[in-house]
């Protein structure tokens, strides 16, 4: 497991525009190495992505420790693909699952 910046792009099947499913109106966009939520740009300096038990996982973190907990707190902490292909994105406030728009209909 290695560190990335933020100029390496997130895994492809990752990439796009995505919904949380009880709220249609919060998306979140998916490009690139940026993740924008709620016209919110995720503020990190580096992330890891691991494969687990058929999972895709991007853990994204900080380099300052004194900023860790804010960090924690105001930007996207964690990705994560499931098997049966399910995304979701937590940090320490919230966690939510994320569908395609069009697919929560």
């Amino acid at each position: 497991m290695s560190r990335l910046g933020r100029e390496a792009p997130l895994p492809s099947e990752m990439q796009g525009q995505w919904v949380d499913p009880e709220d249609p109106s919060f998306v979140i966009e998916i490009s690139g190495g940026e993740v924008t939520y709620g016209r919110h740009r995720s503020e990190y300096d580096y992330k890891e992505i691991i494969h687990r038990d058929g999972a895709l996982i991007v853990e994204f973190g900080v380099d300052d420790e004194a900023k860790e907990d804010n960090f924690a707190r105001a930007s996207v902490i964690g990705l994560v693909m499931t098997p049966d292909g399910e995304l979701h994105m937590w940090n320490m406030k919230f966690a939510c699952q994320l569908v395609r728009p069009g697919s929560q209909d």
